[in-house]
């Protein structure tokens, strides 16, 4: 279609305009009607975004040519179209404002009578007030600049129209909907919301606004879009019944960031009543929505705590006295406020009326305000203030090109479009409101916004609270929230995280993460990880740090500790009065008999490895760590090396006596002695050897406790001793208690009558049964909890046990002999070194007779003859004894 097909479909609208005469002509385009059915171009009338804006700027017009001071002897006219809330109307209107700069060819149009015609010349639009929607003012605009016709819109905010290159010659009052953007991502992130969704009329205005709230969110951060969905152009009840479906598929997303039309915004929340869903959306509405009455009219329930944004504005008090006073008789002028006067009184002036939902008449007399309600429309100041950007640049354009002239001058009338807007942009006064009226670079007011908050109290019926600002920071005062509910509810995709649990994150939504703590020994580093604590460390209690881990000890009050230490302090204490029975009875024929020398030395091993378990319960520090090196199998060491140079004695003079009546050698006490001696001497070369390669020294092991639960994992404070080296350390005396067995076993044959044999055998026996068992605990604990308490407990039981079955056997028998039969401790007359052994040996081969007596006894004459209880093994031993 060309441009001039499409300046003359217009011509059949063109009777639905206003049109006042002036000296310069402003456009003006307004909503005055809501977008028609398919197939019709306009709906219903709109009272308050069409009239009340459309009357705002006839009052504006009023208001300027009555003012002597601004643009003096010039008048202002207008040309007032309506778009109908549709774009593509919308533009086929706005040719009406270009056709005064349009060439028409018409030399070849004759009329009848061969005159050519003589047409009458369009008004010269000088700028334009409006339009209302941002799609419209797109669409407009794109026209407009063609022609180098200045525009400033009271209402349209799209993000994009801030774009200097494709819209230069577009202006607007109001801020862009970026500024209101950031408003509602300030809002959003005062409530501490972080997963919302977003609704948008199909269009610039709602997709621009949800785009530019999108990008800021991102910029910001903290803030995830659960779900983005547009409302079309043509919809259908079951177009926002299907949007309130898929909202709720994200529940906890319950804040609704909304760009839409008041059209729209009324059939969300109607959907959301139908759905039952009142009070569960927490709306927030653009500037779109502002305080208006008509999207929440009978619908108060679901609109209930919804936040909305209105660039800063106040009440006209001149445009209501004026507005008010509005009559049929009086405002003829508005083509529209016949149909205005129906719709508002709910009347019919005639019978062709199109209000066909009542049939009262008016009377004409009715008043606005008094038989209707009236409320001003939000939009109202910035229209006013539209209007006198407008007028101040042609007032200062005037001034400057025509200074001498009062009124339009050439210079002016040829200015052109360029030159106007050059003066719209510097313009600065001050507004309706008392507010400053400026345009940046890009023809965008600066940003100042009212936060309002639709609320129903007890004590007064629904509307509109000012619940605070945003200029460039929010301002924010008390709220109501549906429900009554005093708490901010939450809109958020996760709950936050617990002290000592750390987020993780769904892919590809930052703002929903699943809680996981930190276990083991992690502490939370940050909201999104955990970290390892140090060696010696372990997690608070709350897991934001970390904490030393506890040093323990085996303690002296611990049951592991209390049973050997006292089995410990009996054996000293039996320990101490064998030897003070034997050193007070020393040169009796018992004691004598004994081999004193290797008895003290037994004796004193024995006391060393009770002593050991003090030893090993004490708080280890180098001194103690040293003691147990040294003594910890010194004392074995010193009793099995008496044991064995003891049995290896007897072993060899019995094996000597039956080929020889020479004694052996090396069976004097002070040879014994030497033999003991050199045998200590191996285990103290060990140990001094073992201080050499590595010395003593404390370790605090955090592995031995370290269970999986951190709040029980503890340091042991312990020697720098491994098991292995405590098993080398007693593999020495192990080995001589092992050899010492072995010649027990060989001299088991040994009569009791004339030596110890039996009874270290015994001892032996015993012994290596402890250590049998003690090796599998000891090492079967290596990975327990315990294991500090177990193996130390098993260890000087062991050793306690090993002492006081020496102690028993081999010693408690004399000391009751020496105490309680003194009679038997005498001596008795010296044999021969060959009788005595000849009497052995013949004992021992007559012994072994066992079947020749019906019962079994081995008795020989000269066992008969020998009284058992006799003094004869007194003497035997005390003659060995003595050799």
């Amino acid at each position: 279609m060309t441009l001039f097909d499409l300046t003359a479909s217009q011509e059949i609208y063109a009777p639905h305009s206003i049109r006042m005469e002036g000296d310069l002509t402003l456009g003006g385009l307004f909503p005055v009607h809501a977008r028609g059915i398919p197939g019709e171009p306009c709906g219903d009338i709109k009272k308050e975004n069409g009239i009340h804006r459309l009357e705002a700027m006839m009052y504006a017009l009023d208001q300027i040519n009555s003012d002597d001071e601004l643009l003096p002897n010039i008048t202002l006219g207008a040309r007032v179209l309506d778009t109908c809330s549709r774009d593509t109307y919308a533009l086929e209107q706005s040719l009406t404002f270009v056709q005064a700069l349009i060439q028409k060819d018409t030399s070849d149009v004759r009329c009848m009578n061969g005159e050519p015609p003589v047409f009458v010349k369009p008004e010269k639009v000088v700028g334009v007030i409006g339009a209302s929607a941002s799609s419209v003012s797109i669409m407009v605009a794109n026209i407009l600049r063609l022609f180098q016709i200045p525009q400033i819109s009271y209402a349209s905010t799209a993000p994009e129209l801030s774009d200097d290159r494709r819209y230069d010659f577009f202006s607007r009052v109001v801020p862009p909907d970026s500024f209101q953007a950031q408003a509602m991502v300030d809002i959003v992130k005062a409530m501490g919301w972080n997963y919302v969704s977003t609704v948008a009329s199909e269009g610039s205005y709602g997709e621009k606004g949800v785009d530019a709230f999108h990008q800021l969110s991102r910029e910001s951060g903290g803030i995830c879009i659960a779900q983005s969905l547009k409302i079309p152009h043509n919809h259908k009840q079951e177009n926002f019944d299907k949007i309130i479906r898929l909202l709720l598929e994200t529940r906890y997303a319950r804040a609704v960031i909304l760009f839409a039309s008041d059209e729209d915004i009324r059939g969300i929340l109607n959907a959301s009543k139908r759905a039952d869903q009142v009070g569960h959306f927490l709306w927030i509405g653009s500037d779109s929505w502002g305080a208006k009455i008509s999207p929440v009219h009978q619908l108060e329930e679901a609109a209930v705590g919804a936040v909305t944004i209105l660039p800063k504005r106040a009440t006209i008090a001149g445009f209501d006295a004026y507005f008010t006073s509005r009559t049929l008789e009086n405002n003829r002028r508005n083509v529209w406020f016949a149909e205005y006067w129906e719709e508002n009184f709910n009347c019919k002036l005639m019978s062709s009326s199109k209000k066909e939902d009542t049939s009262r008449k008016c009377t004409g007399q009715e008043r606005i305000g008094t038989d209707s309600k009236y409320e001003q429309e939000g939009k109202v100041q910035f229209v006013i203030d539209a209007v006198y950007a407008m007028a101040h640049a042609l007032h200062n354009m005037q001034r400057d090109l025509c200074p001498d002239i009062s009124g339009i001058c050439p210079d002016m009338d040829l200015a052109g479009g360029k030159k106007l807007l050059k003066y719209i942009r510097s313009v600065t006064f001050n507004g309706s409101a008392g507010t400053s009226v400026n345009f940046n670079r890009n023809g965008d007011a600066p940003g100042r916004y009212d936060l309002f908050q639709y609320q129903i109290n007890n004590n007064s019926s629904p509307g509109y609270k000012n619940i605070g600002q945003w200029t460039e920071t929010l301002q924010l005062n008390d709220m109501q929230w549906p429900d009554g509910q005093t708490e901010i509810p939450s809109s958020v995709c996760s709950q936050p995280c617990k002290t000592g649990q750390r987020k993780k994150a769904v892919k590809g939504m930052p703002c929903c993460w699943h809680c996981e703590p930190c276990d083991g020994y992690q502490y939370q580093y940050d909201e999104t990880s955990c970290k390892l604590c140090s060696y010696s460390m372990m997690p608070n209690p709350n897991r934001t740090a970390c904490q030393p881990i506890p040093i323990v000890k085996l303690e002296w009050h611990s049951p592991w500790a209390v049973i050997p230490v006292f089995l410990a302090m009996l054996g000293i204490i039996a320990t101490i009065f064998v030897m003070a029975t034997f050193i007070r009875y020393n040169d009796t024929p018992i004691v004598r008999a004994s081999g004193r020398e290797l008895s003290y030395v037994l004796l004193t091993g024995i006391f060393l490895c009770y002593i050991i378990t003090f030893v090993m319960i004490a708080k280890p520090d180098v001194a103690i760590c040293s003691f147990r090196r040294i003594f910890l199998g010194l004392g074995m060491c010193i009793s099995y090396a008496a044991l064995l140079t003891k049995t290896n004695r007897i072993y060899r003079i019995f094996e000597e006596g039956k080929t020889s009546v020479t004694a052996p050698r090396l069976i004097s006490p002070t040879s014994q002695l030497a033999i003991t001696s050199s045998l200590i001497s191996a285990q103290l070369l060990g140990v001094f050897v073992w201080f050499g390669v590595d010395p003593p020294n404390t370790i605090i092991d955090y592995d031995e406790q370290k269970t999986f639960n951190s709040d029980q994992a503890r340091g042991v404070l312990k020697c720098d001793i491994t098991d292995l080296q405590i098993i080398c350390s007693l593999g020495y005396s192990i080995l001589l208690m092992v050899t010492c067995t072995v010649y027990a076993i060989k001299t088991r044959g040994v009569p009791e009558n004339f030596n110890e044999a039996k009874p270290i055998g015994f001892t032996m026996y015993t012994t290596c049964i402890v250590w049998l068992a003690f090796i599998p605990i000891f090492f079967g604990t290596a990975q327990s909890a315990e294991k500090l308490y177990i193996q130390t407990t098993t260890l000087c039981i062991s050793m306690n046990l090993s002492a006081s079955v020496a102690l028993g056997m081999l010693y408690i028998p004399k000391v009751y002999v020496i105490i309680f039969h003194p009679e038997l401790n005498v001596q008795k007359r010296k044999r021969s070194f060959k009788a005595v052994v000849t009497a052995a040996s013949l004992t021992t081969r007559l012994s072994h007779k066992t079947s020749d007596r019906p019962n079994g006894e081995a008795k020989t004459e000269l066992c008969e003859n020998i009284d058992p209880n006799s003094k004869s093994r007194v003497m035997i031993e005390d003659y060995v004894a003595d050799l």
